[in-house]
């Protein structure tokens, strides 16, 4: 039998993190957000350029150069075509199911704009920075997670609908319009792909960074806070592992 002292010498039982919808959710967004924009790339170097023929674009330097083959997907232009309208209502009914169950959920709360999130971002970069010594306190997730994953939802909605006056410029003339003409619509809708695909690589990169750990939460949904960034006080790349207590051996 286990003595008093052996059991508080365990490790702290993990937390339930993420909803199994959103850990759901979560995957086939990533899946679909990858083979999304490779299709959109090689939809693009069918015809890498802005500007209509005879003409110049002001905002884009490499016109006329082709995306990198390897970075694409789709193999042929109505191959691309048709994995980027498919990958588009995966992402878009995916993206309803997440937004209906956060909302219903109450988890919106976790991720609204509140007052203060301004100096708690300036905190969190004040201490990747090394120009403050401990991690700022947070809760489920940190001021600049926060922004990142508030912003994710109304770009993911200005690129469909960008992508839609691209599709229909005709039928749907007055949308087309709205973005400028078809060549600025195409323009704005590679500049969010973009920023979606900044978003996602720091996002990448910040969870094997700083909180590896965070992983389990996505998979499994549980979550140890004593191995949170601010238990660890984790800076990308300068972190200590989580000193969690042994339990000793049981004696006869």
């Amino acid at each position: 039998m286990t003595t008093a002292a052996q059991d508080e010498a365990k490790p702290s039982h993990s937390e339930a993190r993420h909803h199994w919808i959103v850990r759901v959710t979560h995957w086939v967004n990533a899946l679909a957000l990858l083979v999304m924009i490779g299709s959109g790339l090689r939809i693009f170097n069918a015809y890498p350029r802005f500007a209509v023929k005879g003409e110049t674009f002001c905002c884009y330097p490499w016109e006329g150069t082709p995306i990198p083959a390897w970075l694409t997907f789709g193999g042929w232009l109505g191959g691309a075509r048709n994995w980027h309208f498919a990958m588009m209502w995966v992402l878009f009914l995916n993206g309803l199911v997440y937004l209906g169950f956060v909302y219903l959920h109450g988890e919106w709360r976790d991720l609204v704009p509140r007052r203060g999130d301004l100096r708690d971002t300036w905190e969190m970069i004040k201490f990747y920075l090394f120009a403050r010594p401990d991690h700022p306190r947070q809760g489920k997730h940190n001021a600049l997670q926060k922004g990142t994953y508030f912003v994710l939802p109304y770009l993911g909605a200005a690129a469909v609908i960008s992508g839609v006056a691209i599709w229909k410029p005709v039928q749907l003339a007055w949308l087309t319009a709205l973005f400028g003409g078809y060549a600025w619509a195409r323009y704005w809708h590679f500049m969010i792909m973009m920023a979606l695909v900044v978003l996602s690589v720091v996002h990448v990169v910040m969870v094997f960074a700083v909180d590896p750990y965070s992983l389990r939460s996505m998979t499994t949904g549980g979550y140890n806070p004593e191995t949170s960034p601010e238990a660890r006080n984790a800076r990308p790349f300068w972190w200590r592992r989580p000193s969690l207590p042994s339990v000793p051996e049981q004696t006869p």
